[in-house]
């Protein structure tokens, strides 16, 4: 099978760092595993070290998922992203059923995620995603980056509840139930989510979706 996809690799900041990668690990996992909407959608697997991958048929699917992921993980957890957009090829299938693949997008993808390590070591410490296109660098290349550029800024500066506020928000839950799930009053929710971008973060995701009502 051949087909153009986004491919996306996953690492965790810091690793080696963590006291517990293993649970650093799962968290991961359990992150990604939340913002499937199917049995059949994409799953996220491990690969080797500290890294994952994972495949989506368009690069909005791979947007919010990978934005929803991070919003959901526990504090002192985080993970980097490269997402590649090329072709994707079925390899052969390990014997526990996950598929092995090769193709541009997964270059493309190797090239994002070393592209938002080397920016985020050099003066970018709230980097933490790249796009990279296996047919080169143009306009929409750029406008994806500066998106993902934008939206780890908020993201990263985010405490743990305005992060979790902004999850809820993204996944369609009102906000008196975000407030009654939090114990705090809807108004608070409210300034939350403008206070630290999260209403932001809500608009924008709505328009790329095509799901914007203003």
């Amino acid at each position: 099978m051949s087909n153009k996809s986004i491919a996306v690799i996953v690492d965790i900041v810091g690793s080696r760092r963590a006291p517990d990668r293993r649970q650093a690990q799962a968290a991961v996992e359990d992150a990604f595993e939340g913002t499937r909407r199917a049995p059949e959608g994409p799953r996220l697997y491990a690969t080797v070290g500290d890294e994952f991958q994972i495949a989506y048929a368009s690069l909005t699917d791979a947007l919010v998922s990978t934005l929803l992921a991070r919003l959901a993980l526990p504090e002192h957890v985080d993970f980097r992203v490269g997402l590649g957009e090329g072709e994707i090829r079925d390899v052969t299938t390990r014997s526990d059923g996950v598929p092995i693949q090769d193709g541009s997008a997964w270059w493309a993808a190797r090239e994002a995620i070393d592209e938002a390590h080397r920016r985020e070591d050099r003066g970018s410490p709230y980097l933490r995603s790249w796009f990279a296109n296996a047919d080169g660098v143009d306009e929409r290349t750029r406008l994806v980056t500066s998106h993902l550029i934008l939206r780890d800024q908020l993201v990263t500066r985010m405490p743990p509840r305005a992060r979790r506020l902004t999850a809820g928000a993204l996944s369609g839950t009102g906000q008196e139930e975000l407030a009654r799930s939090e114990g705090i009053s809807q108004p608070a929710v409210s300034q939350s989510l403008h206070r630290y971008g999260g209403a932001a973060l809500l608009a924008a995701v709505q328009l790329f979706t095509g799901t914007d009502r203003a």
